[in-house]
């Protein structure tokens, strides 16, 4: 990889290490504040709530003893509860020798075995109930498309267009529009559709039933781009519209879709038209492993575009149940895909390239931070599921691994013993450095 690709375009390296700071100092705070807050309710004290690690750049005392703190070295935090040797837990034993009963019970260490594992496991699920949060707040503030279908807000297009905002569309080039909500329904519409730069609508304005032109409805426009992708890289941004491919005029997104799929990773000479500029850009598309509806992945090449309406559609307020109910599935989502992709990864199905190290993490963040408020709070509520997945897994030195002993406890009656979890740990550290220089060298060298 050219060292350049790793500064993102939306401002240089200082932008995207603060993106990243910011995004991941959230993550890490709603994770350790879930271990901090569960052991309180559960009896258990704090002595420090940390923000970064290494020397101490402000701190201050709350009325219940806990130090809260920021740390100069902002890459994760953790919370010392009372009688922990360390950042990293285990015993002071010579703390807990002084201590009363009473006093040890308000430790860690000495808590009941369902207070440790309840103050364990709170970590990864409050960066779940992050996520759902976002999710169901972003679904609030978004709404659903509105039925009947009308046209909401006008996109800046490189061709003439009569449609209003407010105009109700029934017809699509001499076709009755279906329902938006049926989605096999409106793909097959979309299908039959020519692909013609402008083309006939008959839209309701004002109780009045006219025959207007109007633009095709899928035309080849970026509303999002993907980070670390060739259109990313390209200088492609949001609101770019493609207007031709190696010479070829493009008025349909499936016509792009269609010449980069069949490009086989050569590179591609866009004409690109951006609020009245017209712009040459030459990108590679790149391989791409993506999880089929019936399970599985299949490797196509893309350049990282996500299409839109030639018109933001007009919509309608989303209640709180339906968003939250929506928020879980987003989430739940995120989850199941993560695990296939990781198990696909494993046995060879896809590239192991798909795992991203932190400086992939930090470009990312970058990107999304450059396309917008919503973009980035949408990729801190993604990186807070991986985070809190990634600590469910049984290893040891992360939560998943500390419930695995605590699982033990209780159907064995007693804790591993100090060896085994010494040796324990050790194979669990050397794991997950091994992951994250993995990950780091996929970073540097995966195309």
């Amino acid at each position: 990889m050219d060292i350049a690709q790793l500064i993102p375009e939306f401002g240089g390296l200082i932008y995207t290490l603060i993106a990243f700071v910011v995004a991941l100092s959230v993550v890490v705070a709603i994770h350790e504040y879930g271990h901090y807050i569960v052991g309180r309710w559960s009896g258990i004290d704090a002595d420090v709530f940390s923000l970064g690690f290494g020397p101490v750049i402000w701190s201050r005392n709350d009325k219940r003893g806990t130090k809260w703190q920021i740390a100069a070295l902002p890459f994760g935090g953790y919370v010392k509860f009372k009688g922990d040797a360390n950042a990293s837990g285990g015993a002071d034993e010579a703390a807990m020798a002084q201590l009363s009963d009473e006093e040890k019970r308000r430790t860690m260490n000495g808590a009941p075995l369902w207070a440790r594992a309840a103050t364990v496991a709170a970590g990864p699920v409050f960066n779940f109930v992050l996520t759902i949060v976002v999710f169901t707040g972003i679904f609030m503030v978004q709404g659903r498309v509105a039925e009947p279908f009308t046209v909401g807000e006008l996109r800046a297009l490189p061709v003439a267009q009569d449609l209003r905002e407010g105009d109700e569309i029934l017809e699509i080039g001499g076709a009755p529009l279906p329902d938006f909500g049926d989605s096999e329904a409106f793909g097959t519409f979309m299908d039959a559709l020519p692909h013609e730069a402008i083309l006939p609508y008959i839209v309701n304005r004002d109780g009045q039933e006219i025959e207007v032109d109007g633009p095709y409805v899928y035309p080849p426009i970026a509303t999002q781009i993907v980070p670390r992708s060739a259109a990313n890289e390209a200088g492609i941004e949001p609101g770019d519209i493609i207007m031709s491919i190696n010479g070829e005029q493009a008025f349909a997104f499936d016509q792009l879709k269609e010449k980069v799929e069949g490009s086989e990773g050569a590179p591609l000479d866009l004409t690109v038209w951006r609020n009245g500029e017209t712009l040459e850009l030459e990108l590679t598309p790149k391989r791409t492993d993506e999880p089929l509806p019936e399970g599985g992945y299949h490797t196509v090449y893309r350049i990282g575009i996500v299409g839109g309406l030639a018109f933001e559609p007009a919509t309608s307020m989303v209640g709180p149940v339906e968003a939250f109910t929506g928020g879980v599935e987003r989430t739940w989502s995120i989850i199941t895909g993560s695990l296939s992709g990781l198990w696909n990864m494993v046995i060879g199905n896809i590239s192991s390239c798909n795992l991203s190290g932190p400086i992939g993490i930090a470009q990312t963040s970058g990107a999304m931070a450059s396309q917008g408020g919503q973009s980035f709070i949408t990729f801190i509520a993604v990186l807070s599921t991986a985070v809190g997945l990634l600590n469910l897994f049984p290893v040891p030195v992360l939560d998943g691994g500390h419930l695995v002993f605590h699982a033990w406890e209780a159907v064995s009656g007693k804790p591993p013993s100090d060896r085994a979890l010494n040796v324990l740990m050790s194979i669990g550290l050397i794991l997950i450095l091994s992951l994250m220089t993995f990950a780091l060298t996929n970073d540097l060298f995966c195309p």
